[in-house]
Parts: C-alpha cells; sequence; structure tokens
C-alpha cells in the first residue's frame, strides 16, 4: 500500500513514525501562531496536509497521542477521526482540552497519530432472525468481572 501526502501550506510536516516500530505516524498542526486551549474547549486545528492511498480498502485512522491525553487531558473531540479512502480534503484535528489548565498548541507540535487500516465492505442483508449462541442478548456486565 502507498500513502501519499499533499501539503496545502508550506509548513505542513509530512507524517512519520517517531520509532521504527511505531504503529502510528505523528501529525502535527500547521499554525500561523499558537493557539490556546482553555479547560473545555474543542479546537479544530489544522494539519495542512491531505492524503490518498492507491488502495480504495484502507482508511486513515486518527487517535490521540497518549503522552497528551496522559499528561496534559489533551484528547480528540471524536475519539477518532476517520478519514475515508475518498476524501481529499484538508484535514484538521478537532483537539479538545479535558485537562484543568490552559494548553497551547504550537506549530509544528505532534498533536495526533495516524494509522492505516484496512476495513471490511459487508454485503448488507436483513433477517426476521440471528443464531442463537451461549451468551444470546447478555450485554454489559453480563460475563463477570
Amino acid at each position: 500500500m502507498k500513502l501519499i501526502f499533499k501539503k496545502l501550506d508550506e509548513k505542513a510536516v509530512i507524517p512519520s513514525r517517531a520509532t521504527k516500530c511505531s504503529a502510528g505516524m505523528d501529525i502535527c498542526a500547521c499554525l500561523d501562531e499558537p493557539e490556546v486551549l482553555m479547560p473545555g474547549d474543542i479546537r479544530m486545528i489544522p494539519t495542512g496536509l491531505t492524503a490518498e492511498t492507491d488502495e480504495d480498502d484502507v482508511a486513515l485512522l486518527i487517535y490521540p497521542r497518549s503522552g497528551l491525553s496522559t499528561k496534559f487531558g489533551i484528547s480528540l473531540a471524536n475519539c477518532v477521526g476517520v478519514v475515508d479512502s475518498d476524501y481529499r480534503g484538508a484535514w484538521f484535528i478537532p483537539l479538545i482540552n479535558n485537562g484543568k489548565e490552559p494548553f497551547t498548541v504550537e506549530n509544528g507540535m505532534r498533536i495526533a497519530q495516524l494509522i492505516p487500516t484496512r476495513v471490511l465492505f459487508p454485503d448488507i442483508e436483513v433477517s426476521d432472525s440471528l443464531t442463537e449462541t451461549e451468551r444470546g442478548s447478555g450485554g454489559f456486565g453480563s460475563s463477570g468481572i
């Protein structure tokens, strides 16, 4: 699979892995000036990028960076971002400050991580019944602690 990036802003940073075996590629903010996120704020942070893959069955999933989440409470407002294989628009990262202190996002700061993921496109069928299983309809907590 090939992932092709296009810079929409000369300041944009092409995502890369921090280590050889990192699952995620770090996505950086592309800002003209720092953005301050007050506790509870949600901001759409530009990346200055767009991209495409050479295969239709790949989604580009965007996750929070664990260090920002655990140390500062900075996460994604939508939990996981999904870039569909046919989307060609600009990428923005919806950051939320779940912390107790203001947080400043600066140009070039690593704010999220990208993991390309294969997706399935199932044939949809409607039925009046489903097969029986041992678990059945047992939901939240039904299998114990």
